[in-house]
């Protein structure tokens, strides 16, 4: 094992097995491309070897830091040396950096094929720092390699390698869920796309009560949306897009999460501005739930719920059968508002700016939807939320706590 800095070298060696070995070294100047010259040689007798697993090829040849680490953006980082210990299956590394940077890292180990692999890394890249949580599902040693590069610049450059001795493997099941960018919690990706000051800056999440409420402020020409996606669904009786609700008001905008089981999830966020055509990723969040919650969806939404369109009652998507419901919204710019299930109910606008009146929902496998006129001459409703209206007690239904 090589390790490298400005000014110093350092080799460890253990021999695989007793007897004589020879260790040559060669070195260049560090800026030169011309060939690696012979400096010196060392004779090793190995009277008793090390059981020792061998270490995960490394084809970058040094471990720890780049010698010119800083040249590469890096100032320092969490973990000095090259071992990193990671005791039950799981560590977090952290670089400093002395300018905003992206990063892609490798995890190594002779159990780990490429697909799984990707499944233990959750990156987060700030302005002036880089973070890596890392999960090993196997005992034994990994190789982490970390590649940077600037905003600009089109390739990544090797900037470190680690060694990582993991003594106690985390459960598989507990992996990070598939498809994770290099932009998980906020950073720079964040930022750039105009969302600031958020709940929750980390990248994982974990909820006791299977919910959470992640909010952002934002400039007011900036539209989110979001996405929820599971490795494994078992349980769920409707998409997972219904178990995410995005609600924007003047200068912040809230993306409301709740589960259906228990689970690791990934909550994508993306973001057009005005002039934008496409929704453009902005980064994703790990939401872990390892309670057994089983919250209904929320109402379907389509494309009028937009800016400043707040649903105040009821909070779910799912209806108890013949039952008088409370609905209370808030829908900007609308003339006119109407619940359509059973019978057509006309909301009232009240002092507050709040749409509110009771329904009756009808029979079960039923849709009540809520439908709005936005000018005075419009001949039709524009549907703005759906219901479905469900059989059971409410708390077979997901309404209790």
């Amino acid at each position: 094992m090589m390790t490298v800095s400005e000014n110093s070298m350092t080799i460890k060696v253990t021999p695989p097995t007793e007897g004589l070995f020879d260790l040559m070294i060669f070195a260049r100047d560090a800026d030169s491309q011309a060939p690696y010259n012979w400096v010196c040689s060392y004779q090793i007798q190995c009277l008793q070897p090390r059981n020792r697993e061998k270490l995960p090829e490394n084809p970058f040849h040094f471990w720890g830091l780049h010698q010119k680490v800083r040249d590469l953006g890096i100032l320092d980082s969490n973990h000095k040396g090259e071992l990193l210990v990671a005791s039950q299956g799981a560590l977090l590394l952290t670089l400093q950096t002395s300018r905003p940077l992206l990063a892609t890292y490798e995890l190594v180990n002779k159990d780990l094929d490429a697909a799984l692999s990707k499944k233990c890394l959750a990156s987060q890249a700030e302005e002036e720092k880089l973070s890596c949580h890392v999960l090993c599902p196997f005992q034994g040693y990994y190789r982490l390699s970390v590649f940077v590069k600037d905003l600009v610049a089109s390739t990544f450059r090797n900037a470190a390698n680690f060694l990582i001795h993991c003594l106690g493997p985390i459960n598989q099941n507990e992996l990070f869920p598939s498809g994770l960018s290099m932009h998980c919690g906020t950073g720079i990706s964040s930022t750039s796309s105009g969302l600031f000051n958020p709940s929750h800056s980390a990248p994982i999440i974990t909820t006791k009560l299977g919910k959470c409420n992640i909010t952002f402020h934002t400039r007011a020409d900036i539209e989110v949306t979001a996405s929820l996606s599971k490795d494994k669904v078992t349980s769920a009786k409707y998409p997972l897009e219904r178990y995410v609700l995005v609600t924007h008001l003047k200068t912040k905008v809230s993306v409301c999460v709740v589960l259906p089981e228990s689970g690791i999830y990934k909550a994508g966020l993306f973001g057009r501005s005005k002039d934008g055509k496409d929704f453009v990723h902005i980064c994703d969040y790990i939401i872990r739930c390892f309670s057994d919650p089983s919250w209904p969806p929320f109402p379907r939404v389509y494309s009028l719920w937009g800016r400043g369109c707040i649903l105040l009652e009821p909070r779910t998507g799912v209806l108890q059968e013949q039952s008088w419901v409370r609905f209370r919204i808030k829908v900007p710019k609308a003339y006119s508002t109407v619940v359509i299930g059973q019978e057509k109910v006309a909301l009232q606008l009240t002092p507050n700016m709040v749409w509110e009146g009771d329904v009756f929902t009808g029979s079960a496998g039923t849709q009540v939807k809520l439908a709005a006129k936005f000018s005075q001459h419009c001949p039709s409703l524009e549907v703005i939320l759906a219901f479905e209206v469900g059989s059971g007690s409410p708390a077979s239904l997901g309404y209790s706590g």
